[in-house]
């Protein structure tokens, strides 16, 4: 028996061979092939330059930048790779139809470790462009407020131009190339840095990945300017007006009566005021209360600016009286109300001034203040409503209203007795 067994080589090679299947079988219950995949790995694009050289640029396009790679491989080998570890490449060498290009998969560290890997989706899809150049005018612009006492000058960019790189139809879409400073506190001739930005004729900002330009990233200086500010008044020469006969110019007023400017301190100190010449009344005929508005920047002189450029508007308010009368402005807060309801409230519908022409001597009109003198009786108006209510004004001996005067109120219900 014994010598059998020893002697019985092919029962010995069974039972190698089923020792050798059962070990296989249990190494693959416990060690199977999986598949797992890793999300967004992204695609490196290999020998671009084939492109660049024929003046072309490319677009990766439907969100094909970043793929998904499934791997298959024993579990323990799986349970290893990590998402660093693989690499997606897309050849342009190998692309077809223009714009279509296969994706390779490598998993570094595990090469013959893994039976397949698979992107999904399959190819790199690109777009190929024209590759164009653009030379644009830099507009600087400024954000915050300089210190007190100064305001914003000039801003000059160096270099004042700026030559753009890029795809055609990215390229065609700027429209203005913008490089913006902080000039909070400023009180001084500065030089800042600033970044480009393009824009497009939306004003949108345009996205810098795909563009190139011949400043690199070092952006450009603009050199800000400022100016120092001073108050001057306004001088207005009406001597040539044209007044109706038997009347005169009462008085004129000028709102507002002086003006912030600002400019280069050799030019701002010698500026003692801002002249309005008696040629822009010449011709005009003023038959009442006339107002005449000018832009008071057409008067500057060379080398001075407004400080701010929307208080530009100067209103010239000429009065006039017949002779032997005298014009008054009687401020309607310093008309006397009487018998107001005591349910109802008042307000006037205008704040301004009322024009009262008072005739009399000489003497007693140079002498007349009016503002105590006015009165409104509202007795003959107890219900809520806008009225136009006469203005009695009480005038001393020898002087009397040339014309009636009247003001428009407006009387509203007191709620909850308030």
């Amino acid at each position: 028996m014994r010598k059998m067994l020893r002697n019985n080589l092919g029962l010995k090679l069974l039972a190698f061979l089923f020792s050798f299947l059962l070990w296989l079988i249990v190494v693959n219950i416990d060690n199977p092939v999986m598949s797992k995949t890793f999300s967004g790995i992204p695609v490196i694009v290999e020998h671009s330059e084939i492109l660049t050289e024929q003046k072309k640029t490319y677009q990766i396009v439907d969100d094909t930048q970043n793929v998904n790679v499934t791997i298959s491989a024993k579990r323990r080998t799986l349970n290893k790779i990590k998402t660093e570890d693989i690499i997606v490449t897309a050849d342009i060498k190998e692309m077809y139809l223009d714009s279509q290009i296969p994706l390779e998969v490598v998993v570094i560290g595990y090469e013959g470790s893994y039976e397949n890997a698979m992107t999904n989706p399959r190819n790199l899809q690109i777009q190929i462009e024209e590759n164009v150049s653009k030379t644009s005018n830099i507009t600087p612009m400024a954000t915050g407020k300089v210190r007190d006492g100064f305001v914003l000058g000039n801003l000059t960019t160096d270099p004042e131009t700026v030559t753009i790189n890029g795809p055609e139809s990215l390229v065609d879409r700027i429209s203005k190339v913008v490089a913006e400073v902080d000039v909070s506190g400023l009180a001084e001739n500065t030089t800042l840095t600033s970044q480009l930005v393009f824009y497009d004729e939306d004003n949108n900002v345009i996205d810098q990945s795909r563009l190139a330009n011949n400043l690199g990233n070092y952006g450009v200086n603009i050199l800000v300017t400022l100016y120092k500010t001073r108050m001057v008044p306004i001088h207005v020469d009406t001597s040539l007006a044209e007044v109706k006969e038997g009347y005169s110019i009462s008085a004129v007023k000028l709102a507002p009566e002086e003006i912030k400017i600002a400019g280069p301190d050799e030019v701002l100190d010698t500026v003692d005021s801002i002249e309005i010449p008696a040629e822009k009344f010449e011709g005009e005929m003023v038959d009442s209360r006339t107002d005449f508005t000018f832009d008071l920047a057409e008067y500057l002189p060379d080398g001075i600016q407004l400080a701010d450029s929307m208080a530009n508007s100067l209103i010239v308010t000429i009065a006039i009286e017949r002779d032997g009368t005298k014009n008054f402005d009687l401020p309607i807060g310093s008309i006397t109300v009487k018998n107001l309801d005591d349910d109802l409230r008042m307000n006037y519908s205008k704040t301004e001034d009322l024009e009262v022409h008072v005739r009399g001597a000489k003497e007693s009109l140079n002498n007349l203040n009016i503002e105590r003198m006015a009165v409104i009786d509202l007795k003959s108006y107890q219900k809520a409503g806008t009225y136009t209510v006469p203005v009695d004004i009480e005038l001393p001996g020898g002087c009397y209203l040339e014309g009636e005067v009247k003001v428009e109120i407006v009387l509203e219900k007191k709620e909850n007795g308030g």
